[in-house]
């Protein structure tokens, strides 16, 4: 098997959230939010070029300002990975594409170098992901994840291919007993197969992604494959203004130690 030629990352970045508007320029330790996603981007060695995608003039200022790489694309896209691919689309010399949220400030390059090394390991897998235990979560965060619906788990099979993807909680524990081992918590990045891009994003909405407002069912249904790569840890995401105080808090309890991932 060749190896992988070169990889893209593109951080999709939106202004106008309904939860959380202007989340991408929410200041955290004197930057930006999405200064903090760019710069843990490019300290990962396997990435070749990074790209922060948006539709937003003042976001687009707020990269220039500090330097990063920034493209403006349509407002009409219905999700961050159409964004992605329409940015893909116009580098063809890339082969992998990763889609990378801009919620995560502190996310873990060694998770990123992860996926990539094993999506170059699996020439079956067209789209890599990441998963974390929920065990390991709900000691760290005390709250009950498993039944969030905000909270997406994953079903795996031993080698690691994604059976399902569900706001619920799965697998189904009969006898009342709590989250353990196959019990995961899906992680919102994505490396895709250039050709899995394109083919995911000329796909129509699924049933089950109408169901579960899941866009990665679309794929599944369709029979694209995807993997994970299971990390001990997850990074702190930010999807409302309740989340940003969460981590701000966590920041001044390891009294302004650099934070990495819970």
């Amino acid at each position: 098997m060749k190896p992988l030629k070169k990889t893209l990352a593109v951080i999709p970045a939106r202004y106008a959230s309904s939860r959380f508007p202007g989340k991408p320029l929410a200041e955290i330790d004197g930057k930006p939010m999405i200064q903090h996603v760019w710069e843990q981007v490019r300290k990962v060695k396997s990435i070749h070029q990074a790209i922060i995608a948006t539709d937003d003039l003042r976001i687009k200022e707020a990269v220039e300002a500090f330097g990063g790489q920034v493209q403006m694309t349509s407002p009409d896209h219905r999700s961050g990975t159409d964004r992605v691919w329409e940015v893909a689309q116009a580098l063809p010399e890339f082969d992998t594409i990763l889609n990378i949220q801009g919620d995560e400030p502190f996310l873990d390059p060694n998770h990123l170098e992860q996926i990539i090394d094993r999506m170059n390991a699996l020439p079956q897998a067209d789209i890599m992901t990441l998963v974390t235990p929920i065990q390991n979560l709900e000691r760290v965060e005390n709250r009950h994840i498993w039944e969030d619906t905000n909270v997406v788990k994953a079903v795996l099979d031993q080698q690691g291919r994604i059976l399902y993807f569900s706001r619920s909680p799965v697998p189904c524990y009969r006898d009342g007993i709590q989250p353990g081992d196959g019990a995961f918590r899906h992680l919102g990045l994505y490396l895709f197969r250039r050709e899995a891009l394109a083919h995911f994003t000329g796909l129509p909405l699924s049933p089950l992604e109408k169901a579960e407002r899941l866009e990665q069912l679309r794929a599944m249904e369709s029979g694209i494959s995807l993997y994970a790569v299971t990390v001990d840890k997850a990074p702190i995401g930010v999807d409302t203004p309740e989340d940003l105080a969460r981590l701000k808090k966590h920041r001044q309890n390891l009294n302004d130690s650099p934070l990495t991932c819970l």
